[in-house]
């Protein structure tokens, strides 16, 4: 078991606007990751206040695609969620925004902090950061656009010559932003290099809305720092939660100032194969639900003995029905 306290027994919740984000925790969007399936699991084993779907083209929402509306598709029992959009034209993310108010969301975010090369390559994401007035531009449209709550989520900066984070954040506060989200790394850097907590802090210090600190928050010791050296209102995680989806429950008891007892082996091979039988339920095909649960399944291994050989097994599985068997076996040695 596991106990770890803070200077105050509990972090306090958030606000945006009215919606409270109880507890401060927020699993972040990411594309092809959290969709409908994912989010399930993540909620299954609880502890998030906030969950994102995967950010979704904002051209292909003002067209209404069926493939952008299925990703932006969410449950009632999944509120409050945030949908976040991205592209590079104002008057089309205002459109997509509208779009997404549609369809009931809780919040609307801005992308302005994905790093991939498709993205980046027509100025969305990350790139808006090395333009701020078109990027605000944006932001003044959307807001203009809907009466749902609106927040932003970008990055320290696009390189180490424009890390221009706090600057870029409190002037989208100013056109209606009501939450931002920063992680603590460039676009340059992606996810290594050097990490920028200072812009999280000097963000913090300038904005009189929420600041959502984001970046290699991997477990309670990680999440704990980065509340004492920035002083967020929030902690978004992202790959830590394909790693590990207890990691939610895990920060919300340990900072709540009680002990954490990590799932045992039977404890995940339940959860795993829930997890499973709903991917089968949802991707109708199975060509393209193999490679979904190999992505998070090749983790649940992860501390137990032996557990490289599950990941590998996982990894060589031809079939759903060969992952389940090597799992079976597995989780079966460990009773």
């Amino acid at each position: 078991m596991t106990s770890l306290r803070t200077n105050s027994s509990w972090i306090e919740p958030y606000f945006i606007r009215d919606i409270c984000i109880d507890p401060p925790l927020v699993l972040a969007p990411m594309e092809g990751v959290t969709n409908k399936t994912f989010r399930r699991l993540i909620r299954s084993i609880g502890g998030q206040g906030l969950t994102y779907t995967e950010f979704v083209a904002s051209k292909a929402l003002k067209d209404r695609g069926k493939k952008a509306l299925a990703m932006a598709e969410f449950d009632s029992d999944e509120r409050p969620i945030a949908i976040q959009i991205y592209g590079n034209d104002p008057q089309i993310m205002a459109q997509a925004a509208e779009v997404v108010e549609d369809l009931g969301a809780s919040i609307i975010d801005i992308n302005m902090g994905c790093p991939s090369k498709k993205v980046c390559a027509n100025s969305g994401g990350s790139a808006l950061m090395k333009d701020p007035l078109h990027a605000v531009a944006i932001v003044r449209a959307v807001r203009a656009a809907i009466s749902v709550p609106l927040t932003v989520k970008m990055r320290s900066g696009f390189d180490h010559t424009q890390r221009n984070a706090p600057e870029l954040s409190y002037m989208c506060q100013e056109e209606g932003a009501e939450g931002i989200t920063i992680h603590w790394r460039t676009r340059e850097d992606r996810y290594g290099g050097q990490r920028a907590i200072d812009k999280i802090t000097e963000t913090k210090s300038k904005l009189s809305i929420p600041v959502i600190a984001n970046g290699d928050i991997i477990d309670a010791e990680s999440a704990i720092q980065m509340y004492k050296e920035t002083g967020c209102d929030g902690i978004m995680i992202g790959r830590g939660a394909i790693r590990n989806p207890w990691v939610f429950q895990e920060i919300k008891t340990l900072l709540s100032g009680r002990q954490y007892t990590p799932p045992n082996p039977q404890e995940r091979r339940i959860i795993l194969e829930r997890f499973i039988e709903r991917y089968r339920e949802d991707f109708r095909y199975e060509k393209h639900s193999i490679g979904k649960i190999k992505q998070i399944a090749k983790y649940f291994y992860s501390g137990l003995p032996n557990g490289e050989d599950l990941r590998r097994s996982i990894l060589r599985s031809k079939t759903v029905d060969e992952i389940e068997s090597h799992i079976q076996d597995f989780f079966g040695s460990h009773t």
